[in-house]
């Protein structure tokens, strides 16, 4: 069956025949493959229910780049482009991209006729302001190599670049920032802005409300830019704590769409079998979960404590016990997801205790009266119940070895503060998602770039090394990809053999929806995409 993707064919020209490639990248439009859930003869209308677990602490993804925070807003912010499959970069508010001749200039034109939620117009003024107040926050990979940002007319918006950058094409889609109206944020505190937690978008839908421990409900944007899009009426999520809940939830048809992990292992092995719903791991990121230790600490800071650590923690138990098989032992830093990039010529840590309690013992901790060589907290990301059982397997492997390790209950807000900003912590435990270009992930988890106090998600280690900052910052162009293969390499064999983090494993993440649920899985990046073509079939 063929499946055309109005999304795509909407475009007016030239949106449609602009064509860039750039190793292997494309910016182009066309037909997509028929996907799981896929079918030529949308319904319109309807309320899709999905889950918000956990609750959001923010609306404001330039504040925070959550996920839990992201699946929300990516539906009210559209970004310049999406990446779709086979990496081909389609419009969203950019048209296209051409490049001058010296590589240094890149002009994006922009869709005309688009307007804010809130009436007023969209125009290059807001991705100006975006690229230069908002993006470098969280996509400074992108604003470090920006010269100057220009806007000739209205529709139009030059890049100059300070060097030939020309994977720049790869940072423009999904993993780039949004666009955020600047007749809002424009002079005010960006981090105290009301719009933070009420947001103004040009996506498909608009904000409506959000009940605090409830609920937040979208509706459809009448006004959006694509003719007949979106198919639904409104999507409200339902903030749905407890894991036993979320599964009744889906199991009974109260809620449709449920991402990363929602319920148990075990249920999501029984729900297999009902016909109404798809257990799905298609289109996500490769996911990554690792330690993060704080290397100030006067006994963390030890490189011989970090290795016993890593000897007690057997990863493959780990994927089989706690993440029910969704996973793989993951012992290199790059995730095999990422397969032009992954190696495995780093040094390993296999599970050893008695070689960990040996280097306790050469490092100077002795178990003492009790059998306890010293105490630890580890402070887990708080994101459900995987993550809270992640913690306790690391708790049981290495209490073990004679670390007498407690658990940090913290809420996701005060997790993030001492995290983050405080730097108040021992071990964290945290995951987080790569693209198929690694520099970015390899900055903000070991390069100088990662140094950034009170931004979520950034490096917390206190990590520093030379060779690995005279490594990364000459394959930032792209434009020797045999020396981004042999840099990166080196990259990771310093930072494996110096644990600042420790790869524990690849995740697997699935999501669960209700089978009337249509094109969820229809591009890359699923919970980032904007459900403009997502659709309910009828009961």
């Amino acid at each position: 069956m063929a499946f055309t993707n109005p999304v795509f064919d909407a475009l007016p020209d030239p949106g449609r025949r602009r064509l860039l490639r750039l190793g292997g990248a494309a910016l182009a439009g066309g037909s997509l493959p028929l996907l799981a859930g896929a079918a030529d003869t949308p319904v319109r209308g309807g309320t899709l229910v999905a889950i918000a677990h956990p609750e959001p602490s923010t609306l404001a993804t330039h504040v925070n780049g959550a996920n839990p925070i992201s699946i929300v807003t990516s539906k009210i912010y559209d970004r310049l482009f999406t990446e779709g499959n086979d990496y081909a970069l389609l419009p969203r508010l950019g048209l296209g991209i051409e490049t001058s001749a010296d590589g240094l200039d890149w002009t994006i034109r922009l869709r005309k006729g688009v307007r804010w939620h809130d009436g007023h117009p969209f125009d290059a003024g807001d991705v100006k302001f975006s690229i230069e107040q908002i993006w470098p926050t969280y996509h400074s990979a992108v604003t470090n190599v920006i010269a100057k940002v220009s806007t000739p007319d209205a529709h139009t918006v030059v890049l100059r670049l300070k060097e030939k950058w020309p994977i720049l094409v790869r940072h423009l889609g999904v993993s780039a920032g949004q666009i955020l109206p600047q007749h809002l944020f424009e002079g005010t505190d960006i981090l105290t802005n009301p719009y933070n937690n009420k947001p103004v978008g040009t996506g498909p839908f608009r904000f409506k409300e959000w009940q605090r421990g409830s609920h937040i409900v979208l509706e459809r944007n009448p006004d959006y830019y694509l003719p007949g899009l979106p198919h639904l009426d409104r999507i409200v999520w339902k903030v749905i704590n407890d894991s036993a809940s979320r599964a009744a939830a889906l199991e009974t048809g109260a809620a449709h769409y449920a991402a990363r992990n929602p319920i148990t292992f075990s249920d999501a092995a029984r729900l297999k079998g009902n016909p109404n719903l798809a257990i799905d791991t298609q289109q996500y990121e490769p996911n990554s979960y690792w330690l993060e230790f704080n290397l100030r600490d006067p006994v963390i800071g030890k490189l011989a404590v970090r290795q016993a650590i890593a000897h007690a923690i057997d990863r493959a138990a780990l994927v089989k016990t706690v993440w029910g098989g969704y996973g793989a032992p993951l012992d290199a830093p790059v995730p095999s997801g990422v397969p032009e990039y992954f190696t495995k010529d780093v040094p390993t840590y296999p599970f050893d205790p008695k070689r960990a309690e040996q280097l306790l013992d050469a490092a100077g901790l002795p178990r003492k009266a009790g059998g306890w060589r010293f105490r630890l907290t580890h402070d887990f990301i708080p994101f459900g119940d995987d993550y809270r059982r992640t913690g306790e397997f690391v708790r049981q492997a290495l209490r073990r070895v004679g670390i007498d390790v407690s658990l940090g209950a913290k809420d996701l807000s005060t997790w993030t503060r001492d995290v983050f900003t405080k730097r108040d912590f021992q071990v964290i435990s945290t995951w987080g998602g790569w693209t198929r270009d690694p520099q970015n992930n390899l900055e903000i988890r070991f390069g100088a770039r990662g140094d950034k106090r009170g931004v979520p998600w950034y490096k917390v280690s206190g990590y520093a090394n030379r060779e690995v900052e005279a490594l990364l910052a000459p394959t930032r162009s792209g434009a020797d990809p045999a020396l981004r293969k042999t840099n990166y390499r080196r990259v990771q064999q310093l930072v494996q053999a110096e644990l600042p983090v420790l790869p524990l494993l690849e995740v697997y993440f699935f999501s669960v929806f209700n089978k009337r649920v249509r094109n969820v899985n229809e591009l890359p990046y699923q919970t980032r995409n904007n459900w403009a073509n997502v659709w309910l079939a009828k009961a």
